[in-house]
């Protein structure tokens, strides 16, 4: 696996109740204003089996096998966008005079709404702007298809530098399929291309290398319009 220099970008998106990517101008929000993102596995002990005699000899051992739960997600940020912090919470936007996304409320926690959560993190290395037709660097590509319970964690705002906290947990089985975005060469010539095999319905993490540089900045909602949306 290459070596990872840095996290570069994020883009959340808007999933209905069953894990589908919701088609739409305004269900996907990309940005890069971010400091970690933590995808702590949570995973419940199994229970061994002994069974030991009244000598205190065991007569036989069964190590228990750990249940994975999934990731919960834990992101510190520092941009205060009305348009993520309403997909990945279900909390609404509040708008000023002109229609534009000027706030938030703190309402209560939905837990029927869900995102996906994708991240690229560049690649170090010589070799990576090496391939034919593969554009112009390299990325790990992590992509998490349906994250649940999202939450704003505690704000604390004075002298120094303040950041947000959201927290969720993944959910596997989702409806993610290949997914609305072109993320991954499809051919030898570096095509820019949807997954070309979905997760499956015991998954909750995907990790690869691609040559297709993340989405664009732009500092509002992004339509997703892409891959199966093109198909429903």
């Amino acid at each position: 696996m290459p070596l990872i220099a840095n996290a570069d970008v994020i883009r959340v998106t808007r999933v209905d109740g069953c894990g589908r990517p919701i088609c739409g101008d305004d269900n996907g929000f990309s940005f890069d204003c971010f400091a970690t993102l933590a995808m702590n596995a949570n995973v419940e002990d199994g229970e061994d089996v002994e069974y030991k005699a009244a000598n205190g000899r065991v007569c036989g051992f069964k190590r228990g096998c750990p249940s994975f739960r999934g990731f919960d997600i834990e992101l510190s940020f520092f941009e205060v966008s009305p348009e993520f912090i309403e997909i990945t919470t279900g909390n609404p936007v509040v708008y000023g005079y002109d229609g534009e996304p000027i706030g938030y409320d703190d309402c209560s926690i939905q837990c029927n709404s869900g995102y996906a959560l994708e991240l690229w993190a560049e690649v170090l290395g010589d070799d990576v702007c090496t391939t034919e037709g593969a554009g112009d660097g390299a990325w790990i590509y992590f992509l998490l298809p349906w994250v649940t319970n999202g939450m704003l964690g505690d704000l604390e705002v004075g002298s120094e530098a303040a950041s947000l906290t959201l927290t969720g947990a993944t959910r596997a089985g989702g409806a993610w399929g290949t997914g609305p975005y072109d993320v991954m060469p499809t051919n030898a010539a570096g095509t820019a291309g949807p997954l070309l095999t979905p997760l499956g319905s015991a998954c909750h993490r995907r990790t690869f290398t691609t040559t297709i540089a993340p989405p664009t900045i732009l500092g509002e909602y992004t339509p997703v319009n892409g891959g199966l949306c093109l198909a429903s």
